[in-house]
C-alpha cells in the first residue's frame, strides 16, 4: 500500500512537471514577441524542471533507498537562475531595441530609463 501511494506521488510530481514543460513549449511557439517568451520559458519551464526533479527525487530516496543531496541543490540551484535568468536576458532584449508586441499596452521600463538618462546627464 505504502509502495503504490509513493509511485502515486512520483507519477504526480513527473506529471506536473511534464505538464509545465508543455506549456512552455506551447507558451514559446504562440506568445508574441521576445518578453513574452522569456516569461514563457522561465517560469514555467523552471517549475517543469523542479517537479521532475522532485519525482526523480523521491524515487531515488523512497524507491532505490538512495538519499542524493545533489538532486536537491540542483532544485535549489534551478529555483534561483532560471528566473533570474528569463529577467536578465529580457532586460538585455529591451536595451537592446528589441521592440514590444503590437498588443502591449504598457511600458513600465520606458520611464525608468529615462529616469536613469536624466540621472546620468546631471553627473
Amino acid at each position: 500500500m505504502t509502495e503504490m501511494l509513493i509511485n502515486s506521488l512520483i507519477i504526480l510530481f513527473i506529471t506536473v512537471g511534464v505538464f509545465f514543460i508543455l506549456v512552455t513549449a506551447i507558451g514559446l511557439i504562440r506568445l508574441p514577441d521576445v518578453y513574452s517568451r522569456a516569461h514563457a520559458a522561465s517560469k514555467s519551464a523552471t517549475l517543469g524542471v523542479m517537479a521532475i526533479l522532485i519525482g526523480v527525487f523521491l524515487h531515488f530516496w523512497l524507491i532505490e533507498d538512495n538519499f542524493n543531496p545533489r538532486i536537491i541543490l540542483g532544485i535549489v540551484f534551478l529555483f534561483i537562475t532560471g528566473p533570474v535568468g528569463g529577467h536578465m536576458m529580457a532586460k538585455a532584449a529591451y536595451f537592446s531595441g528589441v521592440p514590444l508586441a503590437k498588443e502591449t499596452v504598457r511600458d513600465d521600463m520606458e520611464a525608468l530609463v529615462a529616469k536613469d538618462a536624466t540621472k546620468k546627464e546631471q553627473l
